[in-house]
């Protein structure tokens, strides 16, 4: 199974055995985060059955002021799902960083990619 998952995905076999450990690992401690990969295809930490990053809920909280049930109320989250993104980002907050900026970076270029595209069609 796990060598036919890693042909799926492409990767070498301790690549995927590497990445499923540590995304293992950090669940243990972290048990209502998941991994998903995104549009970019790159696995970023997310609430568990949403498709909520965890980058999402602490942009949301700097914009508003760290309030914990807005957040909630906006994201359809419960407050305990609010403050788990919180625990993991005090955990990963460089990656959660990355994660956001790799976000913003993608979007820009879809962007302007659309953009590109639109000036030359009629």
């Amino acid at each position: 199974m796990l060598d036919r998952r890693a042909d799926e995905l492409g990767q070498s076999r301790n690549a995927l055995v590497e990445r499923l450990l540590a995304e293992g690992l950090r669940r243990e401690e972290h048990p209502m985060v998941w991994f998903r990969s995104n549009a970019a295809g790159v696995r970023t930490a997310a609430i568990v059955g949403r498709r909520i990053y965890i980058w999402q809920v602490i942009d949301a909280l700097r914009t508003m002021d760290g309030a914990v049930a807005e957040v909630a109320d906006d994201f359809s989250l419960t407050e305990l799902q609010v403050r788990a993104a919180v625990d993991y980002y005090a955990a990963f907050s460089d990656e959660v960083d990355a994660d956001a900026e790799r976000s913003r970076e993608f979007t820009r270029r879809e962007r302007e990619r659309r953009e590109k595209a639109a000036t030359l069609t009629p």
